[in-house]
């Protein structure tokens, strides 16, 4: 009799792997095999005697092909049709990825200095001016945005309750901040190409994690959540910050969020900021 895993999937053997073993195997989720499976990415090749999908050595050097070409920002349909196609280069899609791979590594390597040279001054109990913020982070740093927010926002209960929130954080606080930061942005940029559609489950815990994100600095309900998220794909910075991270992933973002807020009963066409 053919063994089986605890789980109740038949044990890999010389026929192939299953897909939860294939998953742990590459460092993925089991939704995600299915969905590639789905779409015609990376289909397994073959079935076992109870019908598991199996997947066979090529299946998962397709796989890992996948996962290198994803890593440098292409497109699930990209990495599809230079897979699929003789026609297609892989050489230079991949140079041009490197060059802009390499510029992310300058812009990330630049700008963790920067927060160290920052720690380290806090530590110190520096008092860092606007100027020395500047000189720190470079061009990079804007300002000239907290300016403006605290312009338009400043009177407001939500700007008193963020500057309260932010003055009692601790260093590691901000550490944990940026790293959050950095997860949910990956998370929807993953979604995303995975073809995650708004209103679905997994959309709707992403429109939380994003509104438990703003949560943290004033107390944000699902209304305010669609205004602010309207103000991204309305303002060209916001929508360059989120579309440089995956293209089109502004007005997604904004569809997810529109779609979490329906379901808790608010109709995004009317949001009031209350």
């Amino acid at each position: 009799m053919r063994s089986t895993t605890t789980r109740g999937e038949p044990a890999d053997d010389a026929d192939g792997l299953t897909v939860g073993r294939t998953a742990r195997l590459v460092g993925v989720s089991v939704r995600t095999l299915h969905h590639w499976d789905e779409i015609g990415l990376v289909r397994p090749s073959t079935r076992s005697w109870a019908g598991y999908r199996l997947y066979d050595t090529d299946d998962v050097a397709r796989i890992h092909q996948v996962l290198v070409y994803r890593e440098t920002g292409m497109s699930l349909a990209e990495i599809a049709r230079i897979l699929d196609s003789p026609d297609v280069d892989p050489r230079a899609h991949l140079a041009r990825q490197r060059e802009l791979l390499t510029d992310c590594i300058a812009h990330l390597t630049r700008m963790l200095r920067a927060v160290d040279t920052m720690m380290e001054e806090t530590m110190n109990e520096t008092d860092l001016t606007a100027a020395r913020r500047a000189s720190i982070f470079g061009t990079d740093w804007g300002e000239q945005w907290r300016e403006e927010a605290e312009e338009r926002w400043g009177g407001t209960d939500e700007w008193a309750q963020s500057e309260a929130r932010k003055a009692a954080m601790t260093q590691e606080d901000w550490a944990r901040v940026a790293q959050e930061s950095l997860q949910l942005i990956t998370a929807l940029v993953d979604a995303k190409r995975e073809g995650v559609k708004p209103g679905s489950r997994r959309a709707n815990e992403l429109a939380e994690q994003h509104r438990a994100s703003i949560d943290q600095w004033f107390d944000t309900t699902h209304s305010k959540q669609v205004l602010i998220a309207r103000g991204y794909v309305a303002d060209p910075r916001f929508t360059e910050f989120y579309d440089g991270h995956e293209a089109g992933l502004t007005a997604w973002l904004k569809e997810v969020i529109d779609a979490n807020a329906a379901a808790h009963g608010v109709d995004p066409a009317n949001a009031c900021w209350e």
